[in-house]
């Protein structure tokens, strides 16, 4: 893949190009599926290709293929990121691709026992996980879930001196259940591990997830009031991705669509609140030695002690303003130039246990998944989600489930108003985070 991603810099230098940048990309992925409570298919998903970028005048263009062992196929690629470079208006921002840097060590990303798995070896992690929840409670019927294992690899050159490779491994399985007892259906209820080497819990997932479905059983209206509420880590990556981790992508801050811009330095969010976006984490879903651009991740302060002190950026938005990039360019794999992303976006955690937040939290709920993040304003922090499941917290305990619960308001108020912060620690793609515990957010009940 370094070879082939070289060769076709050499190739498009040669062709006319001012500057070039080839992304090569290889994945094979296995998957088990469940529906309605049985391993019901299998497949496994070869996919590999390359995209080339050409600059010629300050204007770029882009192609790509996923015929690699043809070499005319290749030079075509070449030749039309060229011809679409010619036919583009030259862009007065662009500096120059990125130069070649010393990269960091990524650890935890690769397991040889996942590289060698079979679609036999998940359909028993499947099976793992429908008989862990089938045997939890035998109201709940589990409706889809699945497990995954996934190798990528991926490959950089540029016509700066960049040529990087890497590569890594991915396993997944999870489990959505509802629980019916004769009168009462929950909503779905879902759980799931996923890391990069083979430390996965089937079990424990089947168990979670049937045990989320018999407590969401009998769920009863809530007030509408300002009340303590507990966001779980899946509550939280759906909220943030809408709104915190968009206001600080640079190209959103400079396109005027964030509510951060200008404000590095400024108070966001309550002390209790420090984020990195840690690209080198170990063991993180999105970690990785360099990003889409072959430039090194690292690990970028975002807010530290609620106060804000750095955008992410990409190549281009970097050198827009005369920074650096954070190494945090990301692409759909070699199909799409780059964008920028977060990699491990890692709320640190606090010192209390989850039993202590929610003692805590008194009279409040604790929610564990939203409904209707993807309408949130990156613009001004805005949303309105519903929140099911959710539960009641009373005099310090978990009591009952809550049906037709909403909680709105503006995610920079809930940052302000985090008053304490868990222990508990966990993966949820993007997201590395503990549970919050959030003061006087709006729950819009009966």
């Amino acid at each position: 893949m370094l070879s082939l991603a070289e060769d076709v810099i050499s190739s498009a230098v040669k062709k006319g190009a001012d500057e070039a940048e080839a992304y090569a990309y290889q994945g094979l992925t296995t998957t088990v599926g469940i529906e309605r409570g049985q391993v019901a298919r299998s497949s496994r998903i070869i996919d590999c290709g390359l995209g080339v970028r050409a600059i010629v005048n300050k204007a770029v263009g882009f192609s790509y293929t996923n015929v690699l062992d043809d070499k005319a196929a290749v030079e075509e690629t070449i030749l039309r990121a060229i011809s679409s470079a010619r036919a583009s208006k030259p862009d007065e921002n662009w500096l120059g691709l990125p130069p070649k840097k010393l990269l960091g060590s990524a650890e935890g990303t690769y397991d040889s026992k996942i590289v060698e798995l079979h679609a036999e070896d998940l359909v028993e992690v499947a099976s793992v996980m429908l008989s862990a929840a089938e045997q939890t409670d035998k109201r709940v019927f589990p409706i889809e879930g699945g497990a995954g294992a996934s190798y990528l690899s991926n490959a950089v050159a540029n016509s700066n001196g960049i040529s990087v490779f890497d590569h890594g491994t991915v396993i997944e399985c999870s489990l959505a259940t509802v629980a019916n007892d004769g009168k009462n259906v929950t909503p779905v209820c879902f759980e799931f591990n996923a890391e990069r080497k083979y430390d996965i819990d089937p079990e424990w997932v089947g168990k979670e997830a049937a045990g989320l479905a018999v407590s969401a059983l009998k769920a009863k209206k809530v007030e509408t009031k300002g009340s303590k509420v507990i966001f779980t880590q899946f509550a939280l990556q759906q909220l943030l991705y809408y709104t915190l981790i968009n206001a600080v992508k640079a190209d959103y801050v400079q396109r005027n669509q964030s509510a951060l811009k200008g404000k590095i330095g400024q108070r966001i969010a309550s002390e209790a609140v420090t984020i990195y976006d840690d690209g080198l984490l170990k063991g993180g879903i999105h970690t990785g030695k360099f990003d889409a651009e072959g430039v090194p991740q690292q690990n970028t302060l975002i807010v530290e002690k609620g106060i804000l002190r750095n955008y992410l950026y990409d190549n281009y938005t970097a050198k827009k303003e005369g920074m650096e990039s954070t190494g945090n360019a990301a692409r759909a794999g070699y199909l799409s130039t780059p964008s920028v992303e977060a990699t491990n976006f890692h709320i640190m955690s606090g010192n209390k246990s989850p039993e202590k937040l929610v003692n805590e939290a008194e009279d409040g709920l604790i929610v564990y998944f939203v409904q209707g993040a993807h309408s949130s304003n990156p613009a001004s922090g805005d949303f309105s989600v519903v929140v099911a499941p959710s539960w009641k917290i009373e005099k310090g305990g978990i009591t009952h489930a809550t049906k037709g619960a909403m909680v709105a308001g503006n995610i920079y108020q809930v940052l302000a108003n985090v008053s304490a912060v868990a222990d508990n620690e966990r993966k949820i793609g993007q997201l590395v985070a503990p549970w919050v515990l959030v003061e006087n957010v709006k729950v819009i009940g009966k």
